[in-house]
């Protein structure tokens, strides 16, 4: 289904989904998709040895709420991709709030609904001006993300269209990477140490706990699925969550167990789809995970790290978040 070879299925990506339907056309998904990968790796590549090391013993409090603080952390990580150095500082600001407003867990469960409409107001505002500003001084190559959504178009593209993809963008850096994050470090916690490579644990979180739990799907016509009469009107909706723990692809599959990677065949499992599987599979999965295993070493590497939960059960929500947790780090090298 999420192959879609036979195009059963309407073309769909929760990320460039607007409020005026679908963000087409696909050749400038593409491009955008093509050029903020390449900037990421950029970006990614030219850090020097120990500037993530400084970065996180800098931000890293000796006491630490979480899974906030790992949303916090890849965010402030990665904004200058997302902004340019240059930009204005008001911007900023402006996707400082939009973060500790919009993209923690339960944030948006926090603030009244007078103020969350708002903030998104002044969010569609101030960024389709910025894409605006961007779109009347075009710069070569992109110095960040907002000047490839900016550009991403013709000239008739919307600008408050244009600026709810640059927050699918923001989303997935501050949100889903920062969960990723929150869960490995969660998991490693809560469970007997392993003497395993840090890769191995991402990947056994991503497992366990997708962060996009679910995806669906809407049909093009009545068909038939698995023995199911399906028409145009249902939806079809894959949970990674379970495909992940079927227990016909996984042995031992609700039990955290990361030196299950030490098999090829798992990374190879067809049954693994934590970012989803076909055309609109993320396209920087591979950027993400390796940045998650990098600042999940770093941390480790800071000190004595103590994990305590609160509680065992997860944030379901658009997207999946670890339940909360307090890191405390010692002896701060």
């Amino acid at each position: 289904m999420l192959g879609n070879a036979d195009g059963s299925y309407a073309e769909h990506s929760d990320f460039f989904h607007t409020r005026y339907g679908y963000f087409e056309p696909r050749s400038a998904q593409l491009k955008m998709r093509r050029e903020a990968r390449s900037l990421l790796r950029d970006f990614l590549q030219a850090r020097a040895p120990d500037e993530l090391r400084d970065f996180l013993r800098e931000q890293l409090a000796p006491v630490s709420q979480w899974p906030d603080t790992g949303n916090r952390l890849t965010y402030r990580y990665l904004l200058p991709v997302l902004l340019a150095p240059d930009r204005s500082p008001s911007l900023r600001r402006l996707l400082d709030e939009i973060v500790e407003r919009s993209v923690l867990a339960n944030a948006r469960a926090r603030q009244p609904r007078w103020r969350r409409m708002l903030l998104q107001f002044n969010t569609t505002l101030r960024l389709s001006r910025a894409i605006g500003d961007c779109q009347r001084d075009p710069r070569t190559p992109p110095r960040d993300i907002l000047d490839i959504v900016a550009h991403s178009a013709g000239p008739d593209r919307r600008q408050d269209e244009l600026s709810e993809v640059f927050l699918s963008f923001l989303f997935a850096i501050s949100g889903s990477v920062g969960f990723v994050l929150a869960w490995s470090l969660y998991l490693w916690g809560t469970h007997p140490r392993r003497d395993t490579p840090v890769e191995w644990i991402v990947q056994e979180a991503l497992r366990l706990w997708p962060v996009a739990w679910q995806l669906g799907r809407r049909p093009t016509q009545a068909h038939e699925l698995s023995g199911v009469k399906l028409e145009a009107s249902d939806e079809v909706v894959v949970c990674p969550y379970m495909v992940q723990r079927n227990a016909a692809h996984w042995s031992d599959p609700a039990q955290f167990q990361p030196e299950r990677w030490a098999d090829p065949r798992a990374w190879r499992n067809p049954a693994f789809i934590p970012f989803g599987h076909g055309a609109h599979r993320c396209v920087a999965a591979d950027l993400a995970t390796q940045l998650v295993g990098d600042m999940l070493r770093t941390v480790l590497e800071l000190g004595e790290v103590g994990i305590v939960a609160q509680g065992d059960r997860p944030t379901v929500a658009a997207a999946m978040a670890p339940p909360p947790f307090t890191l405390t780090l010692r002896n701060r090298a």
